[in-house]
């Protein structure tokens, strides 16, 4: 089987570059879409298919195997030198160099396909368990009091906190995951984002019914991935002590607690669920895959990304040692994988039926067929890789990159088991290959999936290391690392939110009284900040994204006076006066003056 990829691999890289190559120099360049759109994808296939078939009937009299590694080798050195040449950049002659070593070690050393061995699970001394519980214990406390702070703080907008905290008001009150804010008028979230994960929350908010609740709870899910880790480091035969300094890596990667500086949101659950799902399919157990498969799918619609390389993943691990006794894990692969596409159809067949579809605007930079399909990101890879890897180190992912890949010690890369870099697919597809910009930003979400991956590319890199003294040098590296970056990153950001509730607390609480003034059952529009603390009402809308129809039948109107750019599309063109005009407009409607904070705080109440 290893031959079979191999050969794919040669043929494929050398279609890419025929193709490439017989492009006009002119549009050969990578910063835009003329060089895909010139490009073939039926040529790059069939001369793929026709390269593979001559491969192996020479391969039927004449052992080839150093050729095709030659091949990739060589195939690929080409393509950089054509491609850096067009879209010359220092991070992309940088990539290319270092993916040329990578394929170098392999034409040298060849690819390390031997039968992983696993230690069996040794003995736990509970001094380095409870050390992990504190350490978890403390990320816990951290990371509850700094979002909580945001919201006393007033530092929580209606993206995306502001919906859920609503959303969980009418979950409450009527089972539906309903808000009025997200589309300017009453909508399931679910024609959003396909979420049912959510209702797992819903009985400890009725509880404890708060936006703050929300906050902790995103914290215990977070640090429940702690459980997992330790788990499949556990069956991957890692000491106690390495054990504890894996877990340790993850709660000081400075994205996990980066991911929720921006609040609650749904993918928060991938980091348990994904690591659950690489512990049931280390374990070898159907239902546990199952379960947890099912359960990683049901937390958004491209959820399904992530359990189809997992399953693709494990998969192609069987095939490369495939006996009749592997044929229950192979099946378990076939069947995740099917899921995980049926699931995705589905869910987006469902979000364009009914809602917005799939935010696919975000891969314009791969869309070079006019389309919106998710499709055409993948006919771009196909035709043209180094059109991905370009995009993946433009100038404002540098950053990134760094802050992802340093805190473990470059270890999800350090590999010759080469099937485990399909786990690098998640980190460049939603982080790097995308030109929207809060995907490869450490403070927002969409790191949680596919920090997942490499935290467990991590443990599996560092269990091909023999000797215990070389695990744990690397992962106290990576542990050193992580703290140096996440001190000032995260919990720079993190804790200045404390600092201004004890250092506003009485700004802030005059705030809150004023607010509560409005009574509960009335209709709100509100300035962004101020939505999450009035979240707990059926009718509510944000004066940005409020059409004039609902903020005029709004009962109550709350501005905050300092906001400015929230009024621009009411201000006149090239002007600031978006405050004033509101104003206007809302007395001239019959509204009057209900209640004021000298000069934060406005509300105003229809007669």
């Amino acid at each position: 089987m290893a031959a079979v990829f191999r050969r794919f691999i040669t043929a494929w890289l050398s279609a890419v570059l025929v193709e490439y190559i017989i492009l006009p120099r002119e549009i050969r360049d990578l910063s835009g879409l003329d060089g895909l759109a010139g490009m073939s994808l039926l040529r790059v296939v069939l001369l793929t298919c026709i390269l593979m078939l001559v491969l192996w009937g020479i391969s039927r009299f004449v052992n080839i195997t150093t050729a095709e590694r030659t091949g990739i080798f060589a195939a690929f050195l080409a393509l950089s030198a054509v491609a850096v040449h067009a879209s010359f950049t220092w991070a992309f002659l940088t990539v290319c160099l270092l993916t040329c070593g990578v394929m170098l070690v392999y034409n040298l050393f060849g690819w390390d396909s031997s039968p992983e061995t696993v230690e069996k699970p040794r003995s736990e001394r509970k001094i380095f368990l409870w050390l992990t519980v504190l350490l978890s214990i403390g990320f816990f406390l951290f990371l509850s009091i700094c979002t909580v702070c945001r919201i006393y703080s007033f530092s929580t907008p209606t993206y995306d906190f502001g919906i859920f905290a609503q959303m969980f008001h009418h979950m409450k009150e009527s089972g539906l995951p309903m808000t009025t804010v997200e589309r300017d008028g009453l909508l399931s979230h679910l024609y959003v984002h396909m979420s049912p994960i959510w209702y797992i929350l819903l009985p400890f908010y009725v509880i404890a019914p708060f936006p703050a609740t929300l906050q902790v709870l995103q914290a215990a899910i977070l640090v429940s991935s702690v459980i997992p880790l330790w788990k499949i480091a556990k069956i991957r035969g890692l000491s106690d002590l390495q054990r504890m300094l894996i877990c340790g890596v993850l709660l000081v990667y400075p994205a996990l607690s980066g991911g929720a500086s921006y609040d609650i949101h749904e993918n928060c659950f991938l980091v348990p669920l994904i690591l659950w799902l690489f512990w049931a399919l280390e374990k070898k157990s159907i239902p546990f895959v199952a379960v947890f498969g099912f359960l990683t799918l049901t937390v958004k619609e491209d959820a399904a990304v992530y359990v189809a390389v997992i399953a693709l993943y494990f998969i192609v691990k069987t095939l490369l040692h495939y006996d009749r006794s592997r044929f229950r894990e192979l099946l378990t692969g076939l069947g995740l994988f099917a899921a995980a596409l049926i699931y995705f159809f589905l869910a987006t067949s469902f979000l364009a039926e009914v809602g917005d579809g799939v935010m696919t605007y975000r891969y314009k930079n791969f869309m070079y067929d006019g389309s919106s399909s998710l499709i055409t990101v993948i006919k771009s890879v196909i035709m043209n890789p180094m059109k991905a890897l370009y995009e993946c180190v433009d100038a404002e992912k540098l950053q990134f990159i760094g802050l992802t890949m340093a805190p473990l010690f470059g270890l999800p890369l350090i590999t010759r088991r080469y099937e485990r870099y399909i786990l690098l697919i998640p980190y460049l597809l939603l982080n790097l290959m995308s030109d929207y910009v809060y995907q490869h930003n450490i403070f927002y979400q969409y790191t949680f999936g596919p920090l997942a991956f490499l935290i467990y590319l991590m443990l599996i890199n560092v269990t091909d290391l023999k000797l215990d003294v070389k695990r744990v040098i690397a992962l106290g590296m990576a542990f050193v690392l992580g703290v140096g970056c996440f001190i000032p990153t995260a919990y720079k950001k993190l804790i200045k939110y404390p600092g201004y509730c004890i250092k506003y607390s009485e700004r802030y609480e005059n705030i809150r009284d004023t607010l509560s003034l409005i009574p509960d059952d009335a209709s709100v529009t509100a300035t962004t900040f101020y939505v999450p603390f009035l979240s707990q009402r059926d009718v509510l809308y944000d004066i940005y994204y409020a059409s004039r129809e609902h903020l005029l039948e709004s009962e109550y109107v709350a501005l905050n006076v300092t906001a400015k750019n929230e009024f621009r599309k009411y201000a006149d063109e090239g002007k600031e006066n978006g405050f004033d005009n509101i104003v206007s407009l809302l007395t001239d409607n019959g509204y009057e003056l209900y209640a004021e904070l000298e000069k934060v705080l406005v509300i105003y109440k229809k007669k």
